[in-house]
Parts: structure tokens; sequence; C-alpha cells
């Protein structure tokens, strides 16, 4: 058995080869070619307002401490780009989550061998938007407090030297919870009883949200990535759970 830690790039790997194989395109294809957009939309936009950002987000130090620029300037280029990343991530899954959720039902499908889910329909999937996306609403409340408290702690000096390090920490959980919250609630386990189960596999949980946040963040390949992290998460699901 693999270490905890080290079996996140396993299931991942697993995924993106699920995601391939001609039964599950159908599911991918469409969300990916959605995500595509919005991702050329988002980065477009981002390019025209980094410089401004990185200005923002930049303390004010005194002349004697000008030296510290030189350490804090691609701390905070780092974290501007995170930002983005947790932005471009939460719209994209948002608009993708009634695919991923009949994604992630095909997913178990294939794995368990066994099919106790309804057969795919476009009435179904219209009829998982309004729970899929309630479902998103309690991720981004979550989200956003953490969030927040994050983003003030980047304004203060000298505390906000950590800052980067927090929001690498925090987005690794975030990418755990994302994504395993689709098998999850395919099997009707509430928000609540799902972030205790992650904690109880918190190291598991740790190594699949890492590198799944790693693949996310390179430009182009974060794309197919994500069907790739709906269906190695429930990969996760299955086998965890035993």
């Amino acid at each position: 058995m693999p270490a905890p830690v080290l079996s996140g790039p396993q299931y991942l790997g697993e995924g993106l080869k699920l995601v391939l194989s001609p039964g599950l395109r159908l599911f991918v294809l469409l969300p990916l070619t959605i995500n595509l957009l919005l991702f050329a939309a988002l980065v477009g936009f981002a390019v025209q307002q980094f410089g401004g950002w990185v200005d923002t987000f930049m303390p004010n130090l005194p002349d004697w401490l000008s030296f510290l620029e030189y350490l804090l300037w691609p701390l905070f280029v780092v974290l501007v780009l995170l930002m983005v990343f947790f932005s471009f991530t939460m719209l994209a899954n948002v608009i993708a989550a009634p695919f991923n959720g009949f994604l992630a039902e095909k997913v178990e499908v294939v794995v368990r061998g066994q099919d106790n889910f309804p057969p795919f329909s476009w009435a179904e999937l219209l009829a998982m938007v309004p729970r899929t996306l309630g479902r998103e609403a309690r991720k981004l409340a979550y989200f956003l407090p953490r969030a927040i408290g994050l983003l003030i702690l980047t304004f203060i000096p000298v505390v906000n030297l950590v800052a980067a390090p927090l929001w690498l920490l925090f987005g690794v959980w975030m990418m755990a919870i994302q994504y395993i919250d689709y098998p999850a609630d395919n099997n009707k386990m509430s928000w609540q009883d799902m972030l205790a189960w992650l904690r109880e596999k918190r190291w598991q949980s740790l190594g699949f949200g890492g590198i799944t946040y790693a693949a996310l963040l390179v430009p182009g390949l974060n794309i197919l990535m994500m069907p790739a992290a709906v269906a190695g998460a429930t990969l996760f699901w299955v086998r965890e759970r035993g």
C-alpha cells in the first residue's frame, strides 16, 4: 500500500486515464469546452490587471527597509497568481458542477463494476443543477471567510510574509474538499460528515489535494486536470472508504 501522502499522485494519474477512456469522454468534452473559454477570458483579464494588483498588495516600506522589496515582490507575485488561480477554479467548478456530478457517478460505476445510479438523460442533468449549485454555494460559504482572513493578513506588514504559505496550505485543503465532495454528494453524505471524514483521512486528503493543486496551477494543463481530479477523487472515495 502506498504511503498516505503519496497516494494522491496515484489517484490523479488513474483519474486522468479514466477520463480519456471512450466511455467517459462524453461527460468531459462539454465542461472542458466551457472551462477553456472561461480560462482564456480570465487569463486575458489577469494579464491586463496584474501590475495594478501587485502594486496594491505590496506594502509601503520605509527607506531603511527598502531592501526587503527584493524579498517581498516575488512573494506578492506568487500571492496574486494564487488569487487568480482560486478565482478561476471556483468559477469553473460552479459552471461544471452538474457535469462533474455525472462524471463522478460514471467513474464510480466503472470502479465498482455495478451501476446503482439512474441512466444519463438531459432531464436528470437539469434536475441535478439546483442540488449541485447548492453544494457549490456551501463550499463558497466555507471558503470565503477563511480567504478573507488570509487576505487581511496580506495588508499587515511583516505578518504578510506568512500569507503566501498559508494560502498554499489552504488551497491544498480546498482542492481535496472541492473534488471529493462530488462522490460524497452523489452518495448522500452530508457536508459536515464529509469534512469529518476528510479530517480522519487528513494526510491522504492533503496528498490528493496537493498534487491536484500543483497540476491545476499549470496553464493549459489545468483544463484537462479538472475532470481528471473529479475521477481521481472518486477513486479516492471508493478505495479509502473500503
